[in-house]
This record gives structure tokens, sequence and C-alpha cells, in this order.
């Protein structure tokens, strides 16, 4: 079943830097970058599998000097490709997230030597879920646990186990993971601190936020971001010195927001759509 459409928003600094870009996509003769396309080694909300290809193509191909990941997850659109600038930086607000993606880029032997003889069972389950915050654990053995509770877990997000039959210890592509992490700089901000830390006129912001009206679905800890942090969101990015895309799902209260901007919309299907009771939306 369809759920209704997640569109790209691609948005530019105004006064001509997009039709810059347009002139470049039409004329472009550059040399493409390597096409990496590793999967994520994990599975979480929003997760952008099916779309990682319609956004790097949005992505300005030249001027690009710093790519930062706003809202990182499981950084599918970061792996999609060898490199996406010189330098690259991958945030997340979820503090259990980033200390996994620190440990997979400098631990990843010891990461998975944690999990080796960890069993699928709904009793693991429960003591790492409910044991995950200890302060006596060591950052491996809190970056293994959180991984066994997306593995073990309904859909990747950690609140329910799932029941799976697969090989739980399993970490996919852990050295390509680690080798394309090595050159990252990860980071635990805020969006707000994470834009103005790294925004310069050479800065291509990739924003993934949570989707207007679904964002008791993602595990923030303890920020809460409503109606106010949707709109924060466009005014910070309306005024930085770089460039930006962004992607959302099609909802008028988003679509009056950045009506000034560019958008351009696509069809895709929605894991979640079973649950919500989706139907098929094909947009504008």
């Amino acid at each position: 079943m369809l759920f209704p459409i997640s569109y790209i928003l691609k948005i530019y600094q105004k006064y001509g830097t997009f039709w810059d870009v347009f002139i470049d996509k039409i004329g472009n003769r550059q040399i493409k970058k390597e096409v990496c396309n590793i999967d994520s080694f994990i599975t979480w909300i929003g997760g952008k599998k099916l779309l990682r290809k319609n956004i790097v193509a949005q992505f300005p191909k030249e001027g690009i000097e710093k790519y930062v990941e706003v809202f990182g997850g499981a950084a599918w659109v970061l792996f999609s490709k060898e490199e996406h600038a010189p330098k690259e930086v991958y945030n997340d607000i979820n503090s259990d997230l980033v200390n996994l993606f620190r440990m997979m880029k400098y631990h990843p032997e010891a990461l998975e030597k944690e999990l080796q003889f960890c069993l699928n069972a709904r009793e693991i389950y429960q003591l790492y879920l409910h044991s995950k915050d200890r302060e006596d654990l060591t950052e491996i053995q809190k970056a293994a646990r959180f991984f066994y509770l997306i593995k073990a877990s309904y859909g990747g997000k950690v609140a329910s186990f799932g029941g799976n039959f697969r090989n739980i210890a399993h970490i996919k592509n852990l050295e390509d993971i680690q080798n394309r992490l090595s050159r990252v700089l990860i980071e635990n901000k805020s969006y707000m601190d994470i834009i103005k830390r790294h925004d310069s006129i050479g800065t291509l912001f990739y924003c993934d936020p949570p989707y207007y009206q679904t964002e008791k679905y993602y595990d923030m800890g303890d920020f809460v971001f409503d109606e106010s942090q949707h709109i924060q969101l466009k005014y910070a990015l309306s005024n930085i010195k770089g460039k930006f895309v962004l992607s959302y799902n099609d909802h008028p209260f988003i679509r009056n927001l950045y009506q000034d901007f560019f958008m351009e919309s696509i069809e895709r299907n929605n894991n979640l759509g079973v649950a919500a009771g989706g139907e098929k939306d094909t947009g504008n």
C-alpha cells in the first residue's frame, strides 16, 4: 500500500543561484564522482534508501566544499556516494545513534566482537532496552546494545521487540562503512547548532527533518520537534550563506511554509503506509 508522497524541496539561495544550478544541470560535462552506493548498516525511521538517488540528483555539481547531513539518521544519502564534498559532516541529535556511528568509525572490530555471541531473544531485548543508559557501560557496550535494539525491534524503532528471524549480531558492510566514515566528522548537535557551526558559502546542507504531523515516531531524546521547530528550521535555512536540499512529506502546511522556494515532487512507497492506512498520492 502506498502512503502520501515524499517530495524534495530543492532550495537554494534566492536571486539567481537556482538559475545557475539549472544551467549546470542542462549543460554539465563534468566527470561525476565515483558512485559508492553502500547500504546503511541499520534501519531507522525516515530512512532514504528508496529516495537517495533522487535526492543526490538535486545536489549542485560544483562549488561545494563541505557537505552536512543535519538530520543524519541511517545516513543513506551519505553512503550513496564515495564523496559528496572534500569535507563531510554527519549529525544527529540522538546521542545513542551518534555513539553507534562513532564506534563504527573508530572501533568497528570491537563492536563486532561485543555482539559476537548475542542471541535473538525477547528476554535479551528487554534487558538491553531497560539498561542501555547504565553509566557503567563503555561506549562500545552502549553502541552494541543500541545496535542490537535496532536490529531486534519492529521496524528498527527500538520501542518493541520485532520477533524477526535474522542474525542479530551481523553488521552489514562493516568494512565499507568504516572506510566511508573514516573521513566524516560525526557531530551530536541540534539542527540550529550544526547549521550555525558549519554554514559557509561553500556548504551544502541536506536536511531530512521529522515529517510534519509524524514527529512522534522519531526518537530525538528530550528534544521536542513540534510545529514551531518546522517554522524555525525554515527561517534558519532561509538565511544561510550556503545551499541546502530539504526532503519533506507533502502537506499543505509545508507547501505554504516554503512557498517562496522551488519544490520538486516525487512518488514513493512508505514502509509505514500499512500501519497508517495510507493511499497512493501522485502529488503535483
